[in-house]
């Protein structure tokens, strides 16, 4: 179970990848807090009801990964999992600079995202 029963915080502009991704994390545990943009999240503010952030690089020609650093500026060190539609090389080596317990390409398998948010729940036991 999520630590506190808190939440994973999904940031995604694709309405069926987050509906899909919260589906999917509560039929294991988990409980789910939806934003469809950086400016809902930041608007937001309560990181502590969340014990990490799913993260799409890729926001309606934002980047998740500068929100990323936005929020490590801001003292929001909560663990970030991105999912992004468009893998190249840099884009994986920036996103691993940024700091990431996960990177994912998507289509990706419901195992792929389950087992990194389960090895944040253990470590944080």
């Amino acid at each position: 179970m999520a630590p506190e029963r808190k939440s994973v915080f999904i940031v995604d502009d694709d309405p069926s990848m987050r509906l899909g991704m919260e589906r999917l994390l509560r039929v294991h545990g988990f409980r789910a807090r939806l934003f469809a943009s950086a400016e809902t999240l930041l608007r937001h503010s309560d990181f502590d009801e969340a014990f990490c952030i799913i993260l799409d690089i890729n926001l309606n020609g934002e980047s998740g990964i500068d929100l990323r650093l936005r929020l490590a500026a801001e003292d929001v060190g909560l663990p970030v999992i991105y999912v992004t539609g468009n893998d190249s090389e840099a884009i994986r080596t920036a996103a691993i600079a940024s700091g990431c317990v996960a990177y994912l390409t998507k289509p990706f398998a419901a195992r792929s995202l389950i087992e990194p948010i389960e090895r944040l729940c253990a470590t944080a036991a």
